[in-house]
């Protein structure tokens, strides 16, 4: 409102009338105060004691399974350091074994996952995010298949008595109770639910004769519901059993191996505590009582449950007695101690979306013309560098309201009389869509080549096109096309290489790549931790009348050592005419590649034409190979450094050490460079929303086994 401040942190001391430092400090304490009168409730009896299985929080679980054949417990895990897997826990030790990775892994259940104990086999589902895969896994031999693609299913259950998958299919907004027979490729409808109705925690009795899952209401109301299988087949919906929780859903109800017995959890005391319900009695009991929380029980027979326990790593695996409590304490939620204060808060609720007048707000109906949509987004000055001068101007920006389509407009002026008449007017268009990119440059400017070595701006003119097109998106695996073609005029430098002097005024050049990566990385990580990333690339330079191709590729594979830190191999290399006294046929070479002040990748030292150590493209040659080790040690996390309106989050180090070989092909020619160095990076957050990274790199070069010069690289990113 008028007379607000505009950063939050000032805005809190406007109202509050202290510091949001004082602020937070006050809400610590407080929270510790609530929270000590909630354990002092659960504590008025008895805690149930659980005895873990090894000490080690696994972070996020699935659902679990015991075989007890093999004294295992089978889950899939999401924690820090490690991706997300399927693995076997030993229930005595805690030890664990690595199975089978999970791709696209959700981020607290981390997979669905079903288990077929008589022929040692899980079910788990890939790519949670997007359409869902199903994948079978051999537990013995560990071979894995994908049985059925992109089929929406989750939740997961095994039924043995006929060796069919049941599950929750979504699709259009609809949940739809399935049953996938053997062999998987294909499922079978049994019911789709009405809009807003949800399933969840699908479980089939041992013997096969019940079924039994969740299910919430658009009111956020849930309760468990017991089917005969037979009935349920028939499309007949109404339970046999109905447990109702309220509004405290509950989690992870399983059949013991009786079938005549669910357990799971639900937070009915403001704990989630583990509870079991007979279905002879069609009554519930309360099995525990703690403090921080059970999950994901497992009956191993009698009344013996493996269970998780909630800690600050993560759910760590242990085992309890599973005896009925006479009484369990509840717990004051903050929630209500707010509506007591302020009972009006009881009447605060937020209206059916039904009752939005649609009709009467639609402005428009018919097909949206994108180009007819076009208007001035913005228009704003501009400060730019060229070569070594500053140069002033105006930027302006169009779009249609979806951003389909945008255009791009600025120029600029530089009024110092060092520099040519011809070179101080400077301009740009750029119009991009999705997939098409188009550019007209004329002595073309860039706001960071004011700040260091790396320079953008480039002399004479130049008009351009390109088209991207994505042909394989399997994330994380992904395949893209990118075709390039432009024409420069009155060329003075090389466009690709800001210090190699070009030998014709004219150039055509055109090139095709194809990109390939299925890169991934854990919970926590700063960087890329695993994977392997590659392009290949085909370029061809025309010159009066002459033609100069190129062929560039690279390959890079990236191996996991412990948390957070990983080894990567880089290797590159290209080929191209032998015509060495023409630049145009020739690679180069040299630099870090970071400005003072920068917007692209920050460690450019990965890049195929980087070689720290060395002066930007110092080192040439028509062909080349280059092989890099990349070690990128473990980040290091700030707890508290700065202030609300810049902070700093994490701080990495990485180090590296390349061997370039140039002119391969001919031994009198052939060059051999070196380098080792290293990189830390340190990212900060200023105003909340934007990122910064300060770089600090430094290398030394060597040159036939001799040390030449060393570089020192210091950079910030604005992200």
């Amino acid at each position: 409102s008028k007379g607000s401040s505009a950063f939050h942190a000032k805005q809190y001391d406007t109202l509050v009338g202290q510091s949001l430092d004082e602020g937070w400090r006050d809400w610590i304490e407080f929270e510790t105060e609530f929270q000590h009168v909630n354990l002092d409730s659960i504590r008025q009896y008895p805690l149930t004691e659980v005895t873990d299985i090894g000490h080690e929080g696994l972070g996020s679980v699935s659902r679990a399974y015991y075989d007890p054949d093999t004294d295992r417990i089978y889950a899939a895990l999401n924690y820090p350091g490690t991706v997300a897997h399927v693995a076997a826990i030993n229930a005595s030790t805690g030890e664990i074994e690595k199975l089978e990775d999970v791709k696209g892994p959700m981020m607290y259940t981390v997979t669905s996952l079903a288990f077929d104990p008589d022929r040692k086999r899980l079910f788990f589902t890939a790519d949670n995010g997007a359409f869902r895969d199903i994948i079978e896994l051999d537990i013995e031999t560990q071979d894995t298949r994908r049985v059925m693609k992109d089929g929406r299913i989750g939740d997961l259950a095994f039924d043995r008595s006929d060796r069919s998958l049941w599950g929750v299919r979504h699709d259009s907004g609809f949940a739809s109770l399935v049953r996938i027979p053997e062999p998987y490729d294909d499922w079978k409808l049994v019911h789709t639910f009405d809009f807003g109705t949800i399933p969840y925690d699908v479980d089939v009795s041992p013997d096969g004769t019940r079924v039994s899952f969740t299910i919430v209401t658009i009111n956020g109301h849930a309760d468990l519901h017991v089917f005969e299988r037979d009935s349920l087949l028939a499309d007949n919906i109404e339970p046999e059993s109905r447990f109702g929780f309220g509004t405290t859903a509950p989690m992870n109800f399983v059949f013991n191996d009786e079938g005549d017995k669910l357990f799971g959890s639900t937070y009915l005391t403001g704990v989630s505590n583990i509870f079991s319900i007979d279905l002879e009695r069609g009554e519930w009991d309360a099995l525990s009582n703690v403090e921080t929380g059970l999950f994901r029980p497992i009956p191993v027979g009698g009344d013996s449950l493996i269970v998780f326990r909630f800690s600050g790593d993560g759910f760590v695996p242990a085992r309890m007695e599973g005896k009925p409590l006479e009484d369990i304490a509840l717990t004051r939620l903050f929630g209500e101690r707010i509506r007591d204060r302020y009972p009006e808060l009881a009447d605060w609720r937020v209206g059916s979306p039904a009752r939005v007048p649609i009709d009467s707000l639609t402005t428009y109906h018919g097909n949206y013309r994108a180009l007819r949509g076009l208007e001035m987004e913005s228009i704003y000055p501009i400060v730019e560098g060229y070569k070594d001068y500053a140069a002033i101007g105006l930027k302006t920006d169009f779009s249609d309201p979806l951003s389909m389509h945008k255009f791009s407009l600025s120029g600029s002026y530089t009024p110092d009389s060092r520099l040519e008449d011809d070179e101080r007017f400077h301009a740009e268009l750029r119009y991009r869509r999705h997939d098409w990119r188009v550019s007209a440059r004329y002595n073309p400017a860039d706001f960071y080549d004011l700040f260091g070595p790396t320079k953008r701006g480039l002399k004479g003119y130049s008009i351009g096109t390109g088209y991207s097109r994505i042909l394989i998106y399997d994330m994380p695996k992904e395949m893209s096309m990118d075709v390039d073609v432009a024409w420069f005029g009155d060329l003075e430098r090389l466009p690709q290489y800001q210090n190699v002097v070009s030998s014709y005024s004219e150039l055509l050049t055109g090139s095709a790549r194809l990109n390939f990566k299925n890169l991934r990385f854990s919970l926590g990580a700063v960087d890329y931790e695993k994977g392997v990333t590659s392009f290949l690339e085909i370029s061809d330079n025309h010159v009066n009348g002459r033609d100069f191709p190129q062929l560039l590729g690279s390959m890079q594979l990236g191996l996991p050592l412990f948390r957070h830190s990983s080894f990567w191999i880089r290797g590159y290399g290209g080929v191209a005419p032998p015509e060495r006294d023409e630049p145009f046929s020739n690679f180069f070479f040299g630099g870090f590649g970071n400005n003072w002040v920068d917007q692209r990748d920050i460690k450019r030292y990965r890049s195929w034409y980087a070689m720290p150590g060395f002066e930007l493209n110092e080192v040439g040659g028509t062909n080349f190979l280059k092989l890099m080790g990349d070690w990128n040690l473990p980040p290091w996390r700030f707890r508290r450094a700065g202030r609300p309106s810049l902070y700093a989050s994490w701080i990495r180090t990485s180090l590296f050490a390349t061997a370039l070989s140039t002119n391969v092909d001919v031994a009198d020619l052939r060059t051999k460079s070196a380098n080792v160095g290293g990189q830390i990076d340190l990212r900060m957050t200023l105003l909340s929303h934007h990122d910064l990274t300060a770089s600090v790199g430094y290398a030394v070069g060597f040159t036939d086994g001799r040390r030449g010069t060393d570089e020192l690289m210091i950079s910030l990113r604005i992200h």
